[in-house]
């Protein structure tokens, strides 16, 4: 249950990091040129809960599915599958559903995609290595 708690906050503070430098400040401008589809500053930090409370049930499933699936093999590379297989069930099918439903720029679903891959890869090998 320990290594649980501790591989759940790790990746749930990975999350909010990753989340804050990619939509937070590499791709603020771009939403910024979105205004009817993306909620201004005060009512994004309005509903500022809702986005914590998803970042904490991603968290949980994440750490959960990994150790109910781990393997007795090399962390990086498991970790690194494992990333790979979660970014392409969250991050790429979410953005490329996005991309279909929004009227949103192509260029920003890609940028949106690969880097949010990167994080959850990353995050990924990270898990493998707390869960060793």
């Amino acid at each position: 249950m320990k290594r649980f708690v501790i591989s759940f906050l790790v990746m749930y503070v990975m999350l909010l990091v990753f989340g804050f430098l990619v939509h937070g400040l590499l791709l603020t401008p771009e939403y910024g040129q979105l205004p009817n589809m993306m909620r201004n500053p005060a009512d994004g930090q309005a509903h500022m809960a809702f986005l914590m409370i998803g970042q904490v049930f991603f968290a949980l499933a994440f750490v959960w599915i990994y150790q109910r699936g781990k393997e007795d093999k090399p962390f990086v590379a498991q970790g690194f599958r494992y990333g790979l297989a979660m970014a392409a069930l969250t991050v790429v099918a979410k953005f490329m559903i996005y991309y279909a439903v929004q009227q949103e720029p192509g260029m920003l679903a890609v940028k949106q995609i690969v880097f949010d891959s990167i994080g959850i890869v990353l995050m990924g090998v990270v898990l493998a290595a707390l869960n060793k």
